[in-house]
Protein backbone atom coordinates (compact mmCIF):
# COMPACT_ATOMS: atom_id res chain seq x y z
CA UNK A 1 0.00 0.00 0.00
CA UNK A 2 1.05 3.76 -1.16
CA UNK A 3 2.03 5.62 1.79
CA UNK A 4 -0.07 8.59 1.72
CA UNK A 5 1.69 11.10 3.78
CA UNK A 6 4.89 12.69 1.05
CA UNK A 7 1.29 13.20 -1.40
CA UNK A 8 -0.68 14.88 1.68
CA UNK A 9 2.39 17.00 2.40
CA UNK A 10 2.88 17.98 -1.30
CA UNK A 11 -0.77 18.78 -1.73
CA UNK A 12 -0.79 21.04 2.29
CA UNK A 13 2.16 22.82 0.65
CA UNK A 14 -0.16 23.93 -1.98
CA UNK A 15 -2.80 24.15 0.00
CA UNK A 16 -0.78 26.93 1.48
CA UNK A 17 -0.41 28.90 -1.86
CA UNK A 18 -4.09 29.56 -1.51
CA UNK A 19 -3.43 31.66 1.86
CA UNK A 20 -3.92 34.80 0.83
CA UNK A 21 -6.10 33.92 -2.22
CA UNK A 22 -9.22 31.82 -1.66
CA UNK A 23 -11.07 33.59 1.25
CA UNK A 24 -13.40 33.12 2.32
CA UNK A 25 -13.66 29.57 0.83
CA UNK A 26 -10.94 27.15 2.69
CA UNK A 27 -7.03 26.77 1.26
CA UNK A 28 -7.26 23.50 -0.03
CA UNK A 29 -4.67 21.54 -2.44
CA UNK A 30 -4.59 18.25 -4.40
CA UNK A 31 -2.17 16.19 -6.09
CA UNK A 32 -2.90 13.25 -8.68
CA UNK A 33 -0.60 10.77 -8.75
CA UNK A 34 -0.73 7.60 -10.95
CA UNK A 35 -0.53 3.70 -8.95
CA UNK A 36 3.19 3.90 -8.87
CA UNK A 37 3.53 7.28 -7.72
CA UNK A 38 4.00 9.32 -10.76
CA UNK A 39 3.18 12.85 -10.52
CA UNK A 40 -0.43 13.42 -13.50
CA UNK A 41 -1.69 16.76 -11.51
CA UNK A 42 -2.01 19.24 -8.89
CA UNK A 43 -3.03 22.55 -7.86
CA UNK A 44 -4.62 24.46 -5.52
CA UNK A 45 -7.60 26.66 -4.78
CA UNK A 46 -8.24 29.99 -6.38
CA UNK A 47 -10.04 33.54 -5.83
CA UNK A 48 -14.03 33.08 -4.77
CA UNK A 49 -15.42 31.90 -7.69
CA UNK A 50 -12.56 30.30 -9.14
CA UNK A 51 -11.80 26.83 -9.87
CA UNK A 52 -11.26 24.70 -6.45
CA UNK A 53 -8.36 22.13 -6.05
CA UNK A 54 -9.23 18.94 -7.08
CA UNK A 55 -10.20 21.30 -10.57
CA UNK A 56 -6.98 22.77 -10.81
CA UNK A 57 -5.35 19.41 -10.52
CA UNK A 58 -6.95 17.53 -12.91
CA UNK A 59 -6.75 20.70 -15.75
CA UNK A 60 -3.19 20.30 -14.81
CA UNK A 61 -3.24 16.70 -15.78
CA UNK A 62 -5.31 17.32 -18.85
CA UNK A 63 -2.32 19.90 -19.99
CA UNK A 64 0.52 17.31 -19.01
CA UNK A 65 -1.54 14.94 -21.54
CA UNK A 66 -1.91 12.48 -18.46
CA UNK A 67 -5.01 10.02 -17.92
CA UNK A 68 -6.36 10.22 -14.24
CA UNK A 69 -8.88 6.96 -14.83
CA UNK A 70 -7.73 4.64 -11.53
CA UNK A 71 -5.77 7.20 -10.07
CA UNK A 72 -5.60 8.56 -6.73
CA UNK A 73 -6.42 12.27 -5.64
CA UNK A 74 -4.97 13.75 -2.35
CA UNK A 75 -6.91 16.56 -1.09
CA UNK A 76 -6.58 18.49 1.72
CA UNK A 77 -10.10 18.46 2.74
CA UNK A 78 -13.33 16.74 1.80
CA UNK A 79 -14.17 17.65 -2.35
CA UNK A 80 -17.40 19.74 -2.13
CA UNK A 81 -20.43 18.16 -3.10
CA UNK A 82 -23.07 21.50 -3.87
CA UNK A 83 -23.04 23.73 -6.53
CA UNK A 84 -21.87 26.97 -5.22
CA UNK A 85 -20.36 29.47 -7.89
CA UNK A 86 -18.53 26.61 -8.70
CA UNK A 87 -20.14 22.85 -9.53
CA UNK A 88 -19.45 20.24 -7.16
CA UNK A 89 -15.95 18.87 -6.64
CA UNK A 90 -16.85 15.28 -6.25
CA UNK A 91 -18.66 14.88 -9.03
CA UNK A 92 -15.76 16.43 -11.03
CA UNK A 93 -13.46 13.73 -9.52
CA UNK A 94 -16.23 10.56 -10.26
CA UNK A 95 -16.58 12.35 -14.02
CA UNK A 96 -12.53 11.91 -14.17
CA UNK A 97 -12.70 8.31 -13.50
CA UNK A 98 -10.46 8.78 -10.41
CA UNK A 99 -10.46 5.45 -8.28
CA UNK A 100 -9.12 6.64 -5.04
CA UNK A 101 -9.52 10.21 -2.83
CA UNK A 102 -7.36 10.24 0.47
CA UNK A 103 -8.59 13.11 1.88
CA UNK A 104 -6.88 14.76 4.95
CA UNK A 105 -10.62 15.70 7.04
CA UNK A 106 -14.01 16.42 6.13
CA UNK A 107 -15.60 19.57 5.30
CA UNK A 108 -17.70 21.28 8.37
CA UNK A 109 -19.84 23.58 6.10
CA UNK A 110 -23.30 21.84 6.48
CA UNK A 111 -24.11 22.01 2.58
CA UNK A 112 -21.01 19.08 2.12
CA UNK A 113 -20.12 17.58 5.90
CA UNK A 114 -19.69 13.68 4.85
CA UNK A 115 -21.81 14.30 1.33
CA UNK A 116 -18.48 14.50 -0.86
CA UNK A 117 -17.64 11.49 0.79
CA UNK A 118 -20.81 9.40 0.33
CA UNK A 119 -21.26 10.38 -2.82
CA UNK A 120 -17.86 9.21 -3.80
CA UNK A 121 -18.17 6.05 -2.06
CA UNK A 122 -21.67 5.52 -4.01
CA UNK A 123 -20.23 5.98 -7.23
CA UNK A 124 -17.32 3.18 -6.36
CA UNK A 125 -14.70 5.63 -5.16
CA UNK A 126 -12.50 4.00 -2.40
CA UNK A 127 -11.83 6.90 0.28
CA UNK A 128 -9.41 7.29 3.00
CA UNK A 129 -9.66 10.21 5.28
CA UNK A 130 -7.51 11.61 8.10
CA UNK A 131 -4.01 12.03 7.15
CA UNK A 132 -3.07 15.55 7.43
CA UNK A 133 -5.89 15.95 9.60
CA UNK A 134 -3.90 18.57 11.78
CA UNK A 135 -1.85 21.05 9.26
CA UNK A 136 -5.20 21.26 7.30
CA UNK A 137 -7.31 22.25 9.78
CA UNK A 138 -5.10 24.69 11.40
CA UNK A 139 -4.36 26.10 7.99
CA UNK A 140 -8.20 26.40 8.06
CA UNK A 141 -8.83 27.43 11.23
CA UNK A 142 -10.91 30.44 10.43
CA UNK A 143 -13.00 28.56 8.19
CA UNK A 144 -13.85 25.63 11.00
CA UNK A 145 -14.36 28.68 13.40
CA UNK A 146 -17.00 29.78 11.06
CA UNK A 147 -19.22 27.01 10.19
CA UNK A 148 -18.65 25.81 13.66
CA UNK A 149 -19.62 28.71 15.93
CA UNK A 150 -20.74 30.86 13.41
CA UNK A 151 -18.10 33.36 14.48
CA UNK A 152 -14.76 34.04 12.67
CA UNK A 153 -11.09 32.90 14.35
CA UNK A 154 -10.19 36.43 16.28
CA UNK A 155 -6.39 37.05 16.29
CA UNK A 156 -5.82 40.18 17.70
CA UNK A 157 -2.11 41.79 16.90
CA UNK A 158 -0.13 43.78 19.49
CA UNK A 159 3.14 45.68 18.66
CA UNK A 160 4.87 46.33 21.54
CA UNK A 161 8.16 46.53 23.74
CA UNK A 162 9.86 44.09 25.92
CA UNK A 163 7.67 45.60 29.35
CA UNK A 164 4.41 45.82 27.50
CA UNK A 165 3.80 49.30 26.57
CA UNK A 166 2.39 49.73 23.05
CA UNK A 167 3.08 53.53 22.98
CA UNK A 168 4.50 56.59 25.17
CA UNK A 169 1.94 58.09 27.39
CA UNK A 170 1.67 60.82 24.59
CA UNK A 171 0.96 58.15 21.98
CA UNK A 172 3.62 58.27 20.26
CA UNK A 173 4.17 54.56 18.68
CA UNK A 174 6.53 54.64 15.43
CA UNK A 175 7.87 52.42 15.11
CA UNK A 176 8.22 50.36 18.28
CA UNK A 177 8.75 47.27 16.52
CA UNK A 178 11.29 46.86 13.58
CA UNK A 179 10.46 46.97 9.43
CA UNK A 180 10.98 42.79 9.67
CA UNK A 181 8.19 42.91 12.34
CA UNK A 182 5.90 45.13 10.22
CA UNK A 183 6.47 43.27 6.91
CA UNK A 184 5.36 40.13 8.68
CA UNK A 185 2.31 41.44 10.22
CA UNK A 186 1.24 42.29 6.81
CA UNK A 187 1.58 38.86 5.97
CA UNK A 188 -0.82 38.25 9.18
CA UNK A 189 -3.05 40.94 7.62
CA UNK A 190 -3.38 39.17 3.90
CA UNK A 191 -4.36 36.25 5.40
CA UNK A 192 -6.93 37.51 7.42
CA UNK A 193 -10.83 38.02 5.52
CA UNK A 194 -10.94 41.27 7.36
CA UNK A 195 -9.13 43.68 9.75
CA UNK A 196 -10.75 45.12 12.38
CA UNK A 197 -9.95 48.70 14.49
CA UNK A 198 -11.50 51.11 17.07
CA UNK A 199 -12.18 54.52 16.83
CA UNK A 200 -9.42 55.58 18.94
CA UNK A 201 -6.46 54.30 16.88
CA UNK A 202 -8.86 55.73 13.70
CA UNK A 203 -8.71 59.24 14.92
CA UNK A 204 -5.17 59.17 16.18
CA UNK A 205 -3.55 57.47 13.26
CA UNK A 206 -5.50 57.48 10.14
CA UNK A 207 -4.24 54.18 9.53
CA UNK A 208 -5.36 52.57 5.68
CA UNK A 209 -5.43 49.05 7.33
CA UNK A 210 -4.60 47.86 4.06
CA UNK A 211 -1.46 45.55 3.07
CA UNK A 212 1.97 46.97 1.72
CA UNK A 213 4.91 45.10 2.60
CA UNK A 214 4.45 41.94 1.39
CA UNK A 215 3.09 41.06 -1.87
CA UNK A 216 -0.82 40.01 -1.92
CA UNK A 217 -3.48 39.12 -4.60
CA UNK A 218 -6.24 40.59 -2.94
CA UNK A 219 -6.64 43.18 0.03
CA UNK A 220 -8.85 42.59 3.52
CA UNK A 221 -11.82 44.23 3.76
CA UNK A 222 -12.11 46.46 7.15
CA UNK A 223 -14.16 47.18 10.20
CA UNK A 224 -14.37 49.60 12.70
CA UNK A 225 -16.11 49.62 16.08
CA UNK A 226 -17.13 53.11 16.09
CA UNK A 227 -20.18 53.40 19.15
CA UNK A 228 -21.07 57.08 17.92
CA UNK A 229 -20.02 57.34 14.26
CA UNK A 230 -17.20 59.23 14.99
CA UNK A 231 -15.10 58.06 11.72
CA UNK A 232 -14.48 60.95 9.87
CA UNK A 233 -15.59 60.63 5.75
CA UNK A 234 -11.97 61.42 4.47
CA UNK A 235 -10.57 58.68 6.69
CA UNK A 236 -7.62 56.78 5.27
CA UNK A 237 -9.45 53.42 5.62
CA UNK A 238 -12.32 54.28 3.07
CA UNK A 239 -9.95 52.70 0.22
CA UNK A 240 -12.16 52.97 -3.46
CA UNK A 241 -13.44 49.21 -4.14
CA UNK A 242 -12.75 48.25 -0.80
CA UNK A 243 -15.57 46.56 1.56
CA UNK A 244 -15.81 48.26 4.88
CA UNK A 245 -18.14 47.77 7.93
CA UNK A 246 -18.61 50.83 10.53
CA UNK A 247 -20.38 49.22 13.58
CA UNK A 248 -21.95 51.45 16.24
CA UNK A 249 -23.85 51.46 19.44
CA UNK A 250 -25.83 53.85 21.05
CA UNK A 251 -29.34 55.87 20.37
CA UNK A 252 -29.58 56.47 16.50
CA UNK A 253 -30.80 60.12 16.79
CA UNK A 254 -30.63 62.87 13.90
CA UNK A 255 -26.86 63.78 14.79
CA UNK A 256 -26.43 60.10 14.38
CA UNK A 257 -28.43 59.23 11.16
CA UNK A 258 -26.58 62.44 9.15
CA UNK A 259 -23.17 60.26 9.80
CA UNK A 260 -24.61 57.23 9.07
CA UNK A 261 -25.83 58.83 5.62
CA UNK A 262 -22.64 60.10 4.38
CA UNK A 263 -20.34 57.08 5.67
CA UNK A 264 -22.97 55.11 3.09
CA UNK A 265 -21.82 57.32 0.57
CA UNK A 266 -18.42 57.01 0.99
CA UNK A 267 -19.35 53.15 0.54
CA UNK A 268 -19.70 51.76 3.96
CA UNK A 269 -22.26 49.35 5.87
CA UNK A 270 -23.23 50.76 9.14
CA UNK A 271 -24.73 48.19 11.28
CA UNK A 272 -26.18 49.41 14.48
CA UNK A 273 -25.32 46.84 17.54
CA UNK A 274 -26.44 48.23 20.43
CA UNK A 275 -25.54 46.89 23.80
CA UNK A 276 -27.13 48.09 26.94
CA UNK A 277 -24.45 50.58 27.67
CA UNK A 278 -24.51 51.92 24.37
CA UNK A 279 -21.73 49.87 23.53
CA UNK A 280 -21.09 47.94 20.29
CA UNK A 281 -22.01 44.67 21.48
CA UNK A 282 -18.86 42.78 20.68
CA UNK A 283 -20.40 39.20 20.50
CA UNK A 284 -23.55 40.43 18.02
CA UNK A 285 -20.70 41.76 15.68
CA UNK A 286 -18.83 38.59 15.67
CA UNK A 287 -21.96 36.84 14.50
CA UNK A 288 -22.79 39.73 11.89
CA UNK A 289 -19.30 39.34 10.31
CA UNK A 290 -19.77 35.33 10.46
CA UNK A 291 -22.14 35.88 8.76
CA UNK A 292 -20.43 37.78 6.03
CA UNK A 293 -18.57 35.06 5.18
CA UNK A 294 -15.15 36.08 7.66
CA UNK A 295 -13.01 33.46 8.58
CA UNK A 296 -10.10 35.09 10.30
CA UNK A 297 -10.58 38.81 11.62
CA UNK A 298 -7.29 40.10 12.41
CA UNK A 299 -7.35 42.95 14.79
CA UNK A 300 -5.31 45.61 15.28
CA UNK A 301 -6.54 48.26 17.70
CA UNK A 302 -5.62 50.40 20.88
CA UNK A 303 -5.75 49.26 24.77
CA UNK A 304 -9.50 49.77 25.23
CA UNK A 305 -10.80 47.51 22.04
CA UNK A 306 -8.25 45.64 23.23
CA UNK A 307 -9.14 45.09 26.87
CA UNK A 308 -13.06 44.73 25.53
CA UNK A 309 -12.85 41.95 23.54
CA UNK A 310 -10.26 39.86 25.80
CA UNK A 311 -12.41 40.54 28.58
CA UNK A 312 -15.53 39.04 27.18
CA UNK A 313 -13.57 35.95 26.05
CA UNK A 314 -13.51 36.70 22.34
CA UNK A 315 -9.83 36.11 21.44
CA UNK A 316 -8.67 33.14 19.97
CA UNK A 317 -5.27 33.93 19.44
CA UNK A 318 -2.81 37.02 20.34
CA UNK A 319 -0.10 37.60 18.10
CA UNK A 320 2.47 39.32 19.69
CA UNK A 321 5.39 41.31 18.67
CA UNK A 322 8.08 42.17 21.22
CA UNK A 323 10.76 44.53 20.98
CA UNK A 324 14.15 44.28 22.74
CA UNK A 325 13.71 47.64 24.89
CA UNK A 326 12.00 49.33 27.66
CA UNK A 327 9.30 52.18 27.97
CA UNK A 328 8.91 52.19 31.60
CA UNK A 329 5.53 53.24 31.07
CA UNK A 330 2.75 54.39 28.54
CA UNK A 331 -0.32 52.48 26.83
CA UNK A 332 -0.45 48.88 27.83
CA UNK A 333 -1.87 46.18 24.99
CA UNK A 334 -5.19 45.93 26.67
CA UNK A 335 -7.01 47.66 29.32
CA UNK A 336 -8.55 45.10 31.92
CA UNK A 337 -10.10 45.66 34.91
CA UNK A 338 -7.49 45.04 38.01
CA UNK A 339 -7.67 41.28 39.39
CA UNK A 340 -8.08 40.78 43.29
CA UNK A 341 -6.39 37.11 42.22
CA UNK A 342 -3.82 35.49 40.15
CA UNK A 343 -7.13 33.34 39.29
CA UNK A 344 -8.33 35.70 37.57
CA UNK A 345 -6.01 36.46 34.80
CA UNK A 346 -6.56 35.51 31.47
CA UNK A 347 -4.92 31.45 30.64
CA UNK A 348 -3.23 31.45 27.72
CA UNK A 349 -1.69 28.62 25.90
CA UNK A 350 1.61 29.45 24.23
CA UNK A 351 1.72 27.98 20.21
CA UNK A 352 5.16 29.35 19.19
CA UNK A 353 8.10 31.95 19.58
CA UNK A 354 10.22 32.73 17.01
CA UNK A 355 12.42 35.85 16.23
CA UNK A 356 11.43 38.01 13.24
CA UNK A 357 14.36 40.79 12.79
CA UNK A 358 15.04 41.66 16.14
CA UNK A 359 12.11 41.48 17.41
CA UNK A 360 10.15 38.47 18.93
CA UNK A 361 6.78 36.71 17.85
CA UNK A 362 4.97 35.22 20.04
CA UNK A 363 1.52 33.60 19.29
CA UNK A 364 -0.64 32.22 22.10
CA UNK A 365 -4.08 31.27 22.19
CA UNK A 366 -6.67 31.17 24.53
CA UNK A 367 -7.85 28.13 26.61
CA UNK A 368 -11.05 27.89 24.81
CA UNK A 369 -9.71 28.37 21.60
CA UNK A 370 -7.22 25.68 22.08
CA UNK A 371 -9.64 23.45 22.60
CA UNK A 372 -11.61 24.22 19.48
CA UNK A 373 -8.88 23.41 17.92
CA UNK A 374 -8.40 19.99 19.31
Amino acid sequence: MTDPTPFIHQALGLAAQALFLSNPNPRVGCVITAADGRLLGQGFTQQAGGPHAEIMALRDAAARGNDVRGAKAYVTLEPCAHQGRTGPCCDALIGAGIGKVVASLADPNPLVAGQGFARLRAAGVAVEVGPGAEASRALNVGFFSRMERGTPWVRMKVAASLDGFTALPNGASQWITSPEARADGHAWRARACTVLTGIGTVLADNPRLDVREVASPRQPQVAVVDSHLRTPVNAALFIAGRACTIYCGGAMDAAMQARRSAMQAQGARVVHLPAPDGRVDLQAMLHDLGAQAVNELHVEAGQQLNGALAQAGLVDEWLLYLAPQLLGSGRGMALLPPFNTLAQALPLAFESVQQVGPDLRILARSRTAAELRA
